[in-house]
Protein backbone atom coordinates (compact mmCIF):
# COMPACT_ATOMS: atom_id res chain seq x y z
CA UNK A 1 0.00 0.00 0.00
CA UNK A 2 1.54 3.30 -1.08
CA UNK A 3 0.62 5.16 2.05
CA UNK A 4 2.63 2.70 4.15
CA UNK A 5 5.94 3.40 2.42
CA UNK A 6 6.55 6.82 3.90
CA UNK A 7 5.76 5.40 7.34
CA UNK A 8 8.28 2.61 6.86
CA UNK A 9 10.92 4.99 5.61
CA UNK A 10 10.22 7.34 8.51
CA UNK A 11 10.61 4.52 10.98
CA UNK A 12 13.92 3.53 9.47
CA UNK A 13 15.15 7.15 9.53
CA UNK A 14 14.01 7.54 13.12
CA UNK A 15 15.79 4.37 14.16
CA UNK A 16 18.93 5.50 12.34
CA UNK A 17 18.82 8.83 14.10
CA UNK A 18 18.52 7.16 17.49
CA UNK A 19 21.43 4.89 16.68
CA UNK A 20 23.54 7.88 15.55
CA UNK A 21 22.63 9.81 18.69
CA UNK A 22 23.40 6.84 20.89
CA UNK A 23 26.70 6.39 19.05
CA UNK A 24 27.56 10.10 19.63
CA UNK A 25 26.78 9.91 23.33
CA UNK A 26 28.71 6.69 23.58
CA UNK A 27 31.67 8.30 21.83
CA UNK A 28 31.49 11.42 24.01
CA UNK A 29 31.24 9.28 27.14
CA UNK A 30 34.22 7.24 26.04
CA UNK A 31 36.15 10.42 25.28
CA UNK A 32 35.31 11.89 28.69
CA UNK A 33 36.25 8.66 30.40
CA UNK A 34 39.68 8.81 28.75
CA UNK A 35 40.49 12.33 30.12
CA UNK A 36 43.36 12.28 32.56
CA UNK A 37 44.64 14.64 35.20
CA UNK A 38 47.54 15.53 32.92
CA UNK A 39 45.19 16.47 30.08
CA UNK A 40 43.16 18.66 32.44
CA UNK A 41 46.30 20.38 33.69
CA UNK A 42 47.34 20.93 30.09
CA UNK A 43 44.00 22.60 29.37
CA UNK A 44 44.50 24.87 32.39
CA UNK A 45 48.03 25.71 31.19
CA UNK A 46 46.62 26.67 27.77
CA UNK A 47 44.01 28.84 29.50
CA UNK A 48 46.66 30.63 31.58
CA UNK A 49 48.78 31.23 28.48
CA UNK A 50 45.83 32.70 26.59
CA UNK A 51 44.99 35.04 29.47
CA UNK A 52 48.60 36.21 29.66
CA UNK A 53 48.63 36.88 25.92
CA UNK A 54 45.37 38.83 26.24
CA UNK A 55 46.97 41.11 28.87
CA UNK A 56 50.11 41.68 26.79
CA UNK A 57 51.27 45.08 25.64
CA UNK A 58 53.86 45.92 22.99
CA UNK A 59 57.04 47.88 23.71
CA UNK A 60 59.49 48.52 20.89
CA UNK A 61 58.11 45.60 18.90
CA UNK A 62 58.17 43.07 21.75
CA UNK A 63 55.10 41.71 23.53
CA UNK A 64 55.37 41.74 27.32
CA UNK A 65 52.95 40.55 29.96
CA UNK A 66 52.74 39.71 33.66
CA UNK A 67 50.20 37.19 34.91
CA UNK A 68 49.61 35.50 38.27
CA UNK A 69 47.63 32.31 38.87
CA UNK A 70 46.90 30.46 42.09
CA UNK A 71 49.47 28.03 43.35
CA UNK A 72 49.03 24.45 42.19
CA UNK A 73 50.63 21.12 42.88
CA UNK A 74 54.05 20.98 41.26
CA UNK A 75 54.14 24.65 40.20
CA UNK A 76 57.52 24.26 38.51
CA UNK A 77 56.30 21.70 35.95
CA UNK A 78 53.02 23.54 35.40
CA UNK A 79 54.65 26.91 34.67
CA UNK A 80 57.24 25.31 32.41
CA UNK A 81 54.34 23.95 30.37
CA UNK A 82 52.79 27.44 30.23
CA UNK A 83 56.12 28.80 28.97
CA UNK A 84 56.25 26.15 26.23
CA UNK A 85 52.74 27.08 25.09
CA UNK A 86 53.65 30.78 25.02
CA UNK A 87 56.75 30.19 22.90
CA UNK A 88 54.70 28.04 20.50
CA UNK A 89 51.89 30.59 20.20
CA UNK A 90 54.12 33.70 19.90
CA UNK A 91 56.96 33.08 17.46
CA UNK A 92 57.84 36.79 17.42
CA UNK A 93 59.84 38.64 20.09
CA UNK A 94 58.20 38.48 23.51
CA UNK A 95 58.99 38.44 27.22
CA UNK A 96 56.45 37.11 29.73
CA UNK A 97 56.47 36.67 33.52
CA UNK A 98 54.09 34.03 34.86
CA UNK A 99 53.91 33.34 38.58
CA UNK A 100 51.90 31.48 41.18
CA UNK A 101 50.54 33.29 44.21
CA UNK A 102 48.70 32.37 47.38
CA UNK A 103 49.65 29.57 49.73
CA UNK A 104 52.78 27.81 48.39
CA UNK A 105 52.44 24.35 46.92
CA UNK A 106 52.78 21.57 49.52
CA UNK A 107 55.51 20.05 47.34
CA UNK A 108 57.68 23.20 47.52
CA UNK A 109 60.81 22.35 49.55
CA UNK A 110 61.49 26.04 50.26
CA UNK A 111 57.86 27.00 51.04
CA UNK A 112 57.92 29.52 48.18
CA UNK A 113 55.94 30.43 45.11
CA UNK A 114 57.28 29.95 41.59
CA UNK A 115 57.95 32.54 38.90
CA UNK A 116 58.87 31.82 35.28
CA UNK A 117 60.23 34.48 32.95
CA UNK A 118 60.24 33.30 29.35
CA UNK A 119 61.11 35.02 26.10
CA UNK A 120 62.13 34.57 22.51
CA UNK A 121 65.62 36.04 22.90
CA UNK A 122 68.32 35.13 25.39
CA UNK A 123 69.47 38.73 25.88
CA UNK A 124 66.01 39.86 26.95
CA UNK A 125 65.72 37.07 29.51
CA UNK A 126 69.23 37.64 30.89
CA UNK A 127 68.57 41.36 31.39
CA UNK A 128 65.31 40.46 33.10
CA UNK A 129 67.18 38.07 35.44
CA UNK A 130 69.47 40.86 36.66
CA UNK A 131 66.69 43.43 37.08
CA UNK A 132 64.38 40.92 38.75
CA UNK A 133 67.04 39.93 41.28
CA UNK A 134 67.66 43.56 42.26
CA UNK A 135 63.96 44.35 42.73
CA UNK A 136 63.22 41.31 44.91
CA UNK A 137 66.22 41.39 47.22
CA UNK A 138 65.92 38.99 50.13
CA UNK A 139 62.90 37.21 48.68
CA UNK A 140 64.47 35.03 45.99
CA UNK A 141 65.28 31.58 47.36
CA UNK A 142 66.70 30.14 44.12
CA UNK A 143 67.00 30.87 40.40
CA UNK A 144 67.48 28.32 37.62
CA UNK A 145 68.54 29.93 34.36
CA UNK A 146 67.78 28.02 31.16
CA UNK A 147 68.69 30.70 28.63
CA UNK A 148 65.34 31.58 27.09
CA UNK A 149 63.51 31.10 30.36
CA UNK A 150 64.26 31.13 34.07
CA UNK A 151 62.52 29.49 36.98
CA UNK A 152 62.71 31.28 40.34
CA UNK A 153 61.48 30.36 43.80
CA UNK A 154 60.24 33.57 45.44
CA UNK A 155 58.77 34.19 48.88
CA UNK A 156 55.19 35.57 48.88
CA UNK A 157 55.19 36.88 45.33
CA UNK A 158 52.04 38.45 43.97
CA UNK A 159 50.62 39.34 47.39
CA UNK A 160 51.22 43.08 47.14
CA UNK A 161 50.64 45.46 44.22
CA UNK A 162 54.39 46.21 44.25
CA UNK A 163 55.20 42.78 42.82
CA UNK A 164 53.11 43.18 39.68
CA UNK A 165 54.30 46.76 39.07
CA UNK A 166 57.92 45.75 39.63
CA UNK A 167 57.69 42.87 37.14
CA UNK A 168 56.09 45.09 34.49
CA UNK A 169 58.97 47.51 34.99
CA UNK A 170 61.52 44.67 34.71
CA UNK A 171 60.05 43.42 31.43
CA UNK A 172 59.65 46.85 29.85
CA UNK A 173 63.26 47.81 30.63
CA UNK A 174 64.57 44.44 29.46
CA UNK A 175 63.15 44.71 25.94
CA UNK A 176 64.18 48.28 25.28
CA UNK A 177 66.87 48.72 22.68
CA UNK A 178 70.32 49.77 23.98
CA UNK A 179 70.66 53.53 24.10
CA UNK A 180 73.49 55.84 23.26
CA UNK A 181 74.94 56.65 26.69
CA UNK A 182 75.46 60.26 25.60
CA UNK A 183 71.86 60.74 24.41
CA UNK A 184 69.08 61.40 26.95
CA UNK A 185 66.52 58.58 27.08
CA UNK A 186 63.05 59.28 25.69
CA UNK A 187 60.79 60.89 28.27
CA UNK A 188 63.63 62.12 30.47
CA UNK A 189 63.94 65.78 31.45
CA UNK A 190 66.92 67.92 32.33
CA UNK A 191 67.28 69.35 35.81
CA UNK A 192 66.45 72.81 34.43
CA UNK A 193 63.22 71.42 32.99
CA UNK A 194 62.38 69.77 36.30
CA UNK A 195 62.94 73.01 38.20
CA UNK A 196 60.84 74.97 35.68
CA UNK A 197 58.03 72.42 35.88
CA UNK A 198 58.11 72.59 39.67
CA UNK A 199 57.87 76.37 39.67
CA UNK A 200 54.74 76.34 37.52
CA UNK A 201 52.99 74.73 40.50
CA UNK A 202 54.14 77.30 43.06
CA UNK A 203 53.28 80.87 44.04
CA UNK A 204 56.87 81.80 44.83
CA UNK A 205 57.63 84.69 47.20
CA UNK A 206 60.49 87.15 47.47
CA UNK A 207 62.46 87.39 50.75
CA UNK A 208 60.60 90.60 51.63
CA UNK A 209 57.23 88.96 51.01
CA UNK A 210 58.28 86.01 53.15
CA UNK A 211 59.26 88.43 55.95
CA UNK A 212 55.84 90.10 55.80
CA UNK A 213 53.98 86.78 55.92
CA UNK A 214 55.99 85.59 58.91
CA UNK A 215 55.44 88.83 60.88
CA UNK A 216 51.80 89.47 59.97
CA UNK A 217 49.72 88.75 63.12
CA UNK A 218 46.53 88.67 61.04
CA UNK A 219 47.78 86.00 58.60
CA UNK A 220 44.96 83.42 58.60
CA UNK A 221 46.99 80.18 58.61
CA UNK A 222 50.19 78.99 60.35
CA UNK A 223 53.30 80.01 58.39
CA UNK A 224 56.81 78.62 58.73
CA UNK A 225 60.17 79.44 57.18
CA UNK A 226 62.04 76.16 56.59
CA UNK A 227 65.78 75.89 55.96
CA UNK A 228 66.52 72.70 53.96
CA UNK A 229 70.26 73.30 53.53
CA UNK A 230 72.78 70.76 54.80
CA UNK A 231 74.73 71.50 57.96
CA UNK A 232 77.90 72.32 56.00
CA UNK A 233 76.17 75.15 54.12
CA UNK A 234 74.59 76.53 57.28
CA UNK A 235 77.97 76.51 59.02
CA UNK A 236 79.65 78.26 56.10
CA UNK A 237 76.97 80.83 55.18
CA UNK A 238 74.99 81.32 58.38
CA UNK A 239 71.24 81.23 58.61
CA UNK A 240 68.04 82.96 59.64
CA UNK A 241 67.44 82.66 63.36
CA UNK A 242 63.91 81.48 64.05
CA UNK A 243 63.60 79.35 60.92
CA UNK A 244 62.90 75.66 61.21
CA UNK A 245 65.81 73.47 60.14
CA UNK A 246 64.69 70.35 58.29
CA UNK A 247 67.21 69.02 55.81
CA UNK A 248 65.98 68.03 52.38
CA UNK A 249 66.07 64.27 52.92
CA UNK A 250 63.63 64.57 55.87
CA UNK A 251 61.25 67.19 54.50
CA UNK A 252 58.28 65.13 53.25
CA UNK A 253 58.30 62.81 56.29
CA UNK A 254 58.28 65.76 58.70
CA UNK A 255 55.36 67.62 57.09
CA UNK A 256 53.10 64.89 55.71
CA UNK A 257 50.17 64.70 58.18
CA UNK A 258 49.88 60.98 57.39
CA UNK A 259 53.51 60.24 58.29
CA UNK A 260 54.40 58.66 61.61
CA UNK A 261 57.56 60.81 61.63
CA UNK A 262 55.70 64.09 61.18
CA UNK A 263 56.29 67.16 63.32
CA UNK A 264 53.74 68.04 65.98
CA UNK A 265 52.83 71.14 63.97
CA UNK A 266 52.18 69.14 60.78
CA UNK A 267 48.61 68.23 61.66
CA UNK A 268 46.85 70.05 58.82
CA UNK A 269 47.17 70.46 55.05
CA UNK A 270 46.77 74.23 54.76
CA UNK A 271 50.12 75.17 56.36
CA UNK A 272 51.99 78.00 54.65
CA UNK A 273 55.46 76.46 54.40
CA UNK A 274 58.11 78.70 52.82
CA UNK A 275 61.15 76.63 51.92
CA UNK A 276 64.54 78.15 51.27
CA UNK A 277 67.95 76.84 50.23
CA UNK A 278 71.17 78.66 49.41
CA UNK A 279 70.22 80.05 45.99
CA UNK A 280 66.56 79.16 45.35
CA UNK A 281 66.91 76.13 43.06
CA UNK A 282 66.70 73.04 45.27
CA UNK A 283 63.94 74.73 47.25
CA UNK A 284 61.64 74.74 44.20
CA UNK A 285 61.93 70.97 43.85
CA UNK A 286 61.37 70.56 47.59
CA UNK A 287 58.25 72.73 47.63
CA UNK A 288 56.81 70.81 44.67
CA UNK A 289 57.40 67.58 46.61
CA UNK A 290 55.31 69.00 49.46
CA UNK A 291 52.54 69.66 46.94
CA UNK A 292 52.69 65.98 46.02
CA UNK A 293 51.81 64.99 49.60
CA UNK A 294 48.91 67.45 49.69
CA UNK A 295 50.44 70.64 51.15
CA UNK A 296 49.22 72.92 48.38
CA UNK A 297 50.11 76.17 50.19
CA UNK A 298 53.80 75.28 50.27
CA UNK A 299 56.17 77.44 48.24
CA UNK A 300 59.79 78.57 48.16
CA UNK A 301 61.72 81.80 48.46
CA UNK A 302 63.12 83.32 45.28
CA UNK A 303 66.90 83.53 45.40
CA UNK A 304 67.18 81.63 48.67
CA UNK A 305 69.35 82.75 51.57
CA UNK A 306 71.64 84.71 49.26
CA UNK A 307 68.70 86.92 48.20
CA UNK A 308 67.65 87.34 51.84
CA UNK A 309 71.10 88.71 52.70
CA UNK A 310 71.19 90.85 49.54
CA UNK A 311 67.94 92.58 50.53
CA UNK A 312 69.48 93.43 53.91
CA UNK A 313 66.82 91.69 55.94
CA UNK A 314 67.50 90.86 59.56
CA UNK A 315 69.10 87.55 60.44
CA UNK A 316 66.43 87.08 63.09
CA UNK A 317 62.72 86.38 62.56
CA UNK A 318 59.96 85.78 65.02
CA UNK A 319 60.19 82.03 65.68
CA UNK A 320 57.12 79.82 65.36
CA UNK A 321 55.17 79.50 68.59
CA UNK A 322 55.02 75.69 68.60
CA UNK A 323 58.15 73.68 69.24
CA UNK A 324 58.53 70.08 68.13
CA UNK A 325 60.50 67.19 69.55
CA UNK A 326 61.81 66.25 66.12
CA UNK A 327 62.34 69.73 64.70
CA UNK A 328 65.23 72.05 65.52
CA UNK A 329 64.68 75.78 65.68
CA UNK A 330 67.55 77.88 64.37
CA UNK A 331 67.37 80.11 67.43
CA UNK A 332 68.02 77.13 69.68
CA UNK A 333 70.46 75.25 67.48
CA UNK A 334 72.71 78.29 67.05
CA UNK A 335 72.68 80.16 70.42
CA UNK A 336 74.72 83.31 70.89
CA UNK A 337 78.17 83.13 72.57
CA UNK A 338 76.92 85.08 75.63
CA UNK A 339 74.11 82.58 76.06
CA UNK A 340 76.58 79.69 75.93
CA UNK A 341 78.82 81.40 78.56
CA UNK A 342 75.89 82.03 80.91
CA UNK A 343 74.73 78.41 80.73
CA UNK A 344 78.29 77.16 81.32
CA UNK A 345 78.74 79.37 84.41
CA UNK A 346 75.44 78.36 85.96
CA UNK A 347 76.18 74.69 85.37
CA UNK A 348 79.66 74.98 86.87
CA UNK A 349 78.57 76.81 90.03
CA UNK A 350 75.68 74.45 90.63
CA UNK A 351 77.93 71.44 90.33
CA UNK A 352 80.59 72.91 92.66
CA UNK A 353 78.07 73.78 95.37
CA UNK A 354 76.70 70.25 95.43
CA UNK A 355 79.93 68.23 95.40
CA UNK A 356 83.29 68.60 97.08
CA UNK A 357 86.40 69.43 95.11
CA UNK A 358 89.29 67.68 96.81
CA UNK A 359 90.89 66.96 100.13
CA UNK A 360 93.97 68.85 101.28
CA UNK A 361 96.52 67.32 103.62
CA UNK A 362 98.57 69.28 106.22
CA UNK A 363 100.10 68.80 109.65
CA UNK A 364 96.80 69.40 111.44
CA UNK A 365 94.95 66.73 109.47
CA UNK A 366 92.69 66.76 106.44
CA UNK A 367 91.10 70.00 105.33
CA UNK A 368 88.25 70.38 102.86
CA UNK A 369 88.05 73.09 100.21
CA UNK A 370 84.42 74.06 99.52
CA UNK A 371 82.38 77.00 98.25
CA UNK A 372 80.04 78.82 100.57
CA UNK A 373 76.48 79.79 99.59
CA UNK A 374 77.75 83.03 98.02
CA UNK A 375 80.10 81.14 95.74
CA UNK A 376 83.34 82.06 97.60
CA UNK A 377 85.98 79.41 98.41
CA UNK A 378 86.43 78.45 102.04
CA UNK A 379 88.71 75.92 103.75
CA UNK A 380 87.10 73.88 106.48
CA UNK A 381 89.55 72.89 109.22
CA UNK A 382 89.55 69.36 110.50
CA UNK A 383 87.96 70.56 113.73
CA UNK A 384 84.96 71.83 111.79
CA UNK A 385 84.41 68.55 109.98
Amino acid sequence: MPSSEPSSVGSVASAGGRRAQASYHSSATASASHRTLDSIRDEVAHSVAVRAITKATTIEGAKISVYFTFSKKDDDVFLRRVAEILRARIPSRHLFAIGTTGAPSPTSPTNTNTLVITGAEDDDVQRAVLLFSSKFLGRVASVTNHGTFLVAAVHEIGISSYDSAALWDVLSKSVRAPLDPLSPPPGSRSIDQLVSASRTRLQRVTPHQAWEVLHDPTYPIPAFLVDIRPASQRARSGGIHGSLIIERNDLEWRFDPRSEARLAIADRYDLRIIVYCEDGHASSLAAAALHDVGLLNATDMIGGFEAWKAEGLSGQIKPPSTLSETGTWEALSQPSPSFRLTVACITYLTFIRLFWLRFLSDSDGPNLLVLDLNGYPRVLQSAEL
